[in-house]
């Protein structure tokens, strides 16, 4: 049984539609309640059993690395004052068996592109790829989104997109699937589009931001040119492996949150403060207040 053991993390956007919030720090490090966007995902592949995070960055992301490093000023200053949970708190951004490395995009060339920069570190093994952006808070009694996914990938030996139903006219915001139904949740994909005109796309099955790949998807990213937008399309990377192997639609049991958008990124900061062990009971009477 294959194990899923590393996972990549494209970074390297400039998170445009948040400036000026965006201008001086990755949008990925936009926090949602007390926790920025990118430890959510990678807190996620942890679950998964993941143990190899490669974030694929551009310029001006170093505070993505210094998150996941050690802060030696930050925890003698926590310790001198015997702020003893603060402390461990920062300690443990990130388990001491997780390996980070970090590599740069050289030009915006792409998701495809991105995922391709990984390949130095990835090789031939199956990996995750785990879009920040998109926040997948798992429903009860389920394991997060990608440990979903990579569960899946063990048992059908397969690459496994994660996909979600949108309204018709949202189809050209999206990578668009179609295929048969497979099992719960699941169907085997018989065709993917980079953004399709809603009179063009074959379903509403739009891909959010989370895969499990083969390795072979390298060989076929490596062969394409410029797709939609100009970019080098990881749909069209994936179309292309779909001639050669069997690729699964999966439709996580969790909530996305679009937190590439203003409005997904609040929606997604008061779900998640409901929810916080402290502040969520304080928070829904303030909500509450707030509606009368």
């Amino acid at each position: 049984m294959v194990r899923i053991k590393k996972a990549v993390f494209p970074v390297a956007g400039l998170g445009s539609r948040f400036l000026p919030a965006t201008k001086a720090q990755p949008k990925e490090m936009l926090p949602v309640v007390d926790k920025p966007l990118i430890q959510y995902a990678v807190e996620e592949a942890v679950e998964a059993g993941i143990t190899e995070m490669v974030f694929v960055t551009g310029r001006n992301k170093r505070a993505i690395e210094d998150h996941f490093d050690t802060a030696y000023e930050l925890e003698c200053e926590l310790e001198r004052a015997g702020k003893q949970a603060l402390l461990e708190l920062v300690q443990n951004v990130i388990p001491k068996n997780i390996s980070c490395i970090y590599i740069r995009q050289p030009a915006p060339l792409g998701l495809g592109h991105a995922v391709l920069c990984a390949r130095p570190v990835i090789g031939d093994d199956p990996f995750a790829v785990l879009l920040a952006d998109d926040l997948m808070d798992a429903d009860p009694g389920y394991p997060s989104a990608i440990a979903q996914m990579t569960r899946l990938y063990q048992e059908e030996g397969a690459s496994i997109i994660a996909v979600q139903n949108v309204p018709r006219e949202f189809t050209r915001q999206y990578g668009i699937v179609s295929g048969t139904p497979y099992k719960d949740r699941m169907e085997k994909m018989h065709g993917i589009v980079e953004k399709p005109s809603p009179d063009q796309a074959a379903s509403t099955l739009a891909v959010v931001g989370r895969y499990v790949l083969s390795g072979k998807i390298f060989s076929y990213l490596e062969k394409l040119g410029k797709g939609s937008g100009g970019e080098i399309q990881l749909t069209d990377g994936i179309a292309a492996l779909l001639n050669d192997e069997a690729v699964y639609a999966y439709r996580c049991a969790a909530t996305r949150y679009d937190c590439g958008s203003k409005l997904g990124y609040l929606k997604a900061g008061v779900a998640l403060g409901l929810k916080h062990p402290e502040l969520g009971d304080e928070f829904a009477q303030y909500i509450k207040n707030l509606t009368r």
